[in-house]
């Protein structure tokens, strides 16, 4: 049976629960058109973030590797088009690091697109009545670190495709920050279910709008 990696953060930045990995943790051994879902918990942490996910790669040799991050303020489901190759810290990460314009991996490329069919799975999201769209951007933080590592990891596997999703805040979390978006538990699980169904399914995007003004 094929494996499908699915990971999630441990909190950060003052929070007491990270979503991605609330959520992600409960697709644990789910089959899904014939694969078995693995979830990993990554710390928040540059470097050691890409070690977990190198190893639980190396291990498993999945399908598809899908990077699951908070993104605290977003509205929506946003499925990431690319990493930049790019530490640019605002806050230190949970082991006190604060890289400024470090590269992630010295004279790789400007930056990786994801490999994942990514305007597929929002649509399908959508047809779901899941609010999603495609981000342009994964930030400069730990997701972005993860996100480019993970690509960098699998170039040249034609075998494997591999992306970064981004979620919400849970309503609990919300709670403590007047006037922030949230999203249901719920909600974003059936929104990676989709998102792992349309990566197996999908062998190439679809053409459609997903693009952004600014």
């Amino acid at each position: 049976m094929r494996n499908v990696l699915v990971t999630g953060f441990e909190p950060f930045g003052g929070e007491t629960v990270n979503p991605s990995w609330e959520v992600v943790r409960q697709l644990e051994g789910s089959i899904i058109d014939s694969c078995r879902v693995v979830t990993r918990q990554l710390p928040c942490v540059f470097g050691e973030s890409l070690s977990v996910l190198n190893a639980a790669i190396d291990e498993l040799e999945p399908a598809v590797v899908i990077a699951v991050g908070q993104a605290g303020g977003r509205v929506d489901v946003t499925v990431e088009r690319v990493a930049i190759n790019v530490d640019d810290a605002r806050i230190a990460d949970n082991h006190g690091q604060q890289p400024i314009d470090v590269a992630i991996v010295p004279d790789g490329p400007a930056a990786w697109f994801s490999s994942l069919p990514i305007k597929a799975m929002v649509a399908a999201m959508r047809e779901k009545g899941i609010p999603a769209s495609v981000s342009q951007t994964a930030g400069t933080f730990v997701c972005n670190h993860v996100m480019y590592g993970l690509l960098h990891k699998i170039s040249g596997k034609t075998a494997v495709k591999g992306g970064f999703i981004h979620i919400p805040y849970l309503p609990e979390q919300a709670a403590a920050h007047p006037g922030a978006p949230s999203m249901a538990a719920h909600t974003v699980k059936a929104a990676l279910i989709v998102a792992v169904e349309v990566a197996l399914r999908q062998a190439s995007d679809v053409k459609i709008v997903g693009g952004a003004t600014h």
